[in-house]
């Protein structure tokens, strides 16, 4: 059975840090690609940031220079380390590890609140 549990969230004042880890079993989770998403109240989910197998990054316009995102396959692990947090990043953030149309998973969320 394929479990992605994130971790990290919280409440952060405005221009704050917080770093959410992703940790997968029941794949090879070096063979995925891995991606950071969110959710904020009333909107639709979004991409933040992913990273192939392969080591390229893409981020969203909205977090490029603020969040980096990264993974320790030794640890079946992914990280999203978030930086100068904004309002704006209030969100239910969400791990996905994706190989191919099928073999596709998401984790629970977790949520952050950036707020003073």
């Amino acid at each position: 059975q394929v479990q992605l549990v994130e971790s990290g969230g919280g409440l952060v004042q405005p221009g704050g840090s917080l770093r959410l880890s992703c940790a997968a079993s029941g794949i090879i989770f070096s063979r995925y690609a891995v991606g950071w998403y969110r959710r904020a109240p009333g909107k639709q989910r979004e991409l933040v940031a992913t990273l192939t197998s392969a080591g390229i990054t893409n981020y969203a316009d909205s977090v490029k220079g603020r969040f980096t995102i990264s993974r320790d396959d030794a640890k079946n692990t992914v990280y999203l380390q978030m930086n100068s947090l904004k309002p704006e990043d209030t969100a239910v953030y969400y791990c996905n590890s994706r190989r191919r149309i099928g073999d596709d998973y998401w984790g629970q969320g977790t949520q952050v609140t950036v707020s003073l």
